[in-house]
């Protein structure tokens, strides 16, 4: 008897908790909600978070949130800043989730206000507002260059003055669910290594996105592994576009020889520095953007920097660090010091002064637009299961704007929690057959998992599926790369069953856990990608480099027999009469207002 089959006879005992709402994911998605519930008087909720309290990725959105307030622009407004959201999605976007998220934002600005956000200040006091890429007007609010740590802050404060229950350290394997109705989730304590089954009316998944499926990536190699897309997939859910991955322009471009430098590789330097009038460089001096993009230069939209960066380098024209140069030192220290506080700090930290020159910066994995396809309320095609903010897709289509991932996530925080506000259905009890068929199976298996030998040790593995996918469904794509991505994950998968994996309370297990998710990711990307023949926002084929007016829909994804997955095209809904007429009038930026 192999460690494995061993494992099948361990000892499976798990805790039953109870629960109304059972939120998954607790950064700035997951916090609206429970704020939502708790104002609307719903007291059996429940927050799960795989870190400590108020540590989530939303603090690593650093440039701003967008709401068009016109403090320095009146003439903006929501139908603008819709018209501006669906033009930088290429008209993928479903265009009442984005109209159900820019008419919100000026009052969800407010609020965060009036709960104490230090939000910085014009010289009247007015909530400040900066341009960021492809905006028509500046509407991206912002405190310093920390919006999203300031902002998680004071949802985190906001929900413990209402008392809102709170469970760090516990990570979710696995949805209960018959395909059709969920009724609750598995998961253990990161910490003791304890097996927990949540009894829920209603989950819902505000787990993040799946960027670190990629080798150069922003976020923590932690999160962002796909575990929301995954789990709802495996749930019966449908993913949607999931080929719409976003490569900011700007991670930072190190010496990976140099242990100060490496872990630092890949991380944003936020778009507040081009929005306050950074420069780009190539290795030669040249502002490039010249040649890409005269009217909006390095505010040009994200998939359009990426790429003028990712062909400069390919050319030649890169740094020593395989990068170009973002310069600001034409500003003042102080100006640099006060509008980019966190940025400044942290270069200043290992040796660099962003006053004195520039920095190296490349592109990098930071977004997925794709994700779990929900209707107007945020609700799955699996009843009474919720995905919201990273997790669901539908509101940026084939490029984010930037500014509008905070945005979504409170927005939709708001119309989740206020629909499950009104909802006094649920799943009702965990059927004794889905005991018998998915509870008690599922921890057998991660049973069998922990503490087992293997050929291969899991974070290796990790590392190859993020290789695999830079290299075969990165900035630049075509139909080889893709399928030889696929037989590649396939291979991954297979070799995932002789990893060696250490006990529930180890990293080794947490990253056994985020292999299967990233793997169930990294296929839907590359199947995405592999069937839309053609280039639109950050999906680029080097094969099909024309936009295809056929292609104008969405790629849905649903799990199939023998654990294929089967695809399907869907049309495109119409904007409302008010953002229609907010494309047809043309707004643009005019980047050399800042010159």
């Amino acid at each position: 008897m192999n460690d494995r089959d061993a494992g099948q006879n361990r000892q499976t005992d798990y805790v039953r908790i109870d629960v109304g709402v059972l939120i998954v994911g607790a950064g700035a998605a997951g916090a609206r909600t429970a704020i939502e519930l708790a104002e609307a008087g719903v007291e059996d909720v429940l927050v799960l978070g795989k870190r400590g309290h108020g540590d989530a990725h939303t603090t690593w959105a650093r440039g701003g949130i967008n709401g068009a307030l016109g403090t320095h622009d009146p003439e903006d407004d929501w139908t603008i800043h819709a018209a501006d959201t669906l033009k930088e999605g290429h008209f993928l976007n479903d265009p009442e989730k984005v109209e159900a998220v820019t008419r919100q934002m000026p009052d969800r600005l407010r609020e965060l206000d009036e709960w104490g956000m230090a939000f910085s200040r014009t010289e009247d006091g007015e909530i400040d507002q900066r341009y960021f890429g492809a905006q028509s007007f500046r509407r991206t609010a912002f405190a310093g260059d920390h919006t999203g740590e300031s902002m998680l802050d004071t949802l985190v404060e906001r929900a413990r003055e209402l008392e809102i229950p709170y469970r760090e350290n516990v990570m979710i394997t696995k949805l209960v669910s018959d395909g059709w109705t969920c009724y609750g989730a598995l998961g253990f304590d990161m910490d003791t290594g304890e097996f927990l089954l949540f009894d829920a009316d209603h989950v819902v998944l505000a787990a993040g996105g799946y960027a670190s499926i990629y080798d150069r990536h922003t976020s923590r190699d932690d999160e962002n592994n796909g575990d929301g897309p995954a789990l709802a997939y495996d749930a019966g859910a449908t993913l949607l576009d999931m080929e719409f991955v976003q490569f900011h322009p700007t991670g930072m471009a190190v010496d990976e020889a140099d242990p100060d430098w490496a872990p630092w590789s890949g991380r944003l330097v936020t778009e507040a520095v081009r929005g306050e009038g950074g420069r780009l460089y190539n290795a030669d001096g040249e502002r490039f953007m010249e040649r890409y993009s005269p009217d909006q230069m390095e505010l040009d939209a994200r998939d359009v920097v990426a790429r003028a960066i990712a062909t400069e380098i390919d050319a030649g024209r890169g740094t020593e660090n395989g990068g170009v140069y973002l310069d600001i030192s034409h500003r003042e220290s102080e100006f640099i010091r006060e509008r980019l506080p966190r940025m400044s700090e942290r270069f200043a930290a290992l040796g660099v002064d962003m006053a004195d020159g520039p920095v190296e910066v490349a592109p990098t994995a930071h977004y997925g637009m794709g994700g779990v396809e929900v209707d107007d309320d945020g609700q799955t095609d699996v009843e009474n299961l919720y995905a919201i903010g990273e997790t669901m897709a539908g509101v940026h289509g084939a490029n984010r704007l930037g500014g509008n991932s905070l945005a979504e996530t409170v927005a939709y925080g708001v119309v989740a929690g206020s629909h499950l506000a009104a909802r006094s259905d649920g799943a009702g009890a965990i059927p004794e057959s889905l005991v018998g068929s998915v509870v008690e199976p599922h921890f057998a298996g991660l049973a069998a998992t922990a503490d087992t030998d293997g050929e291969t040790e899991i974070r290796d593995l990790v590392t190859e599926l993020q290789h695999v996918m830079w290299d075969h469904a990165g900035i630049l794509r075509d139909e080889a790369g893709l399928r030889s991505g696929l037989d590649a994950v396939a291979d991954i998968r297979r070799r995932a069953d002789d990893a060696a994996v250490g006990p529930p309370s180890s990293e080794s297990f947490e990253f056994a856990v985020d292999l299967g998710f990233m793997l169930t990711a990294a296929e839907a990307v590359l199947r995405g990608a592999l069937e839309r023949t053609e280039s639109r926002g950050a999906h680029y084929r080097t094969d099909h480099e024309e936009r295809d007016p056929d292609w104008q829909c969405n790629i849905r994804l649903e799990r199939a027999d023998l654990g294929r997955m089967r695809s399907e095209t869907v049309p495109i809904g119409s904007p409302s009469e008010a953002v229609q007429a907010a494309l047809d009038a043309g707004y643009e930026l005019d980047y050399h207002q800042l010159e």
